[in-house]
């Protein structure tokens, strides 16, 4: 069964990433979230994005 939204707990698991990273990327406005009630939660087609998003390397500056 593939879930639909994840906890963080969840969420850090499977993309490797730590709790402190997690709400980086949170603050970053990188990733978005929501709340229901006291448990914030990742859907996965924005955890998808996310994980698309994260592995395209950083725009190269221009060098005068």
């Amino acid at each position: 069964m593939i879930k639909e939204v994840y906890c963080v707990s969840e969420f850090c698991e499977r993309y490797a990433l730590s709790r402190t990273g997690f709400y980086r990327e949170i603050w970053a406005e990188r990733l978005q979230v929501f709340k229901r009630g006291h448990l914030t939660l990742i859907t996965r087609a924005e955890a998808e994005r996310w994980f698309a998003n994260s592995c395209k390397p950083p725009p190269r500056k221009a060098v005068r």
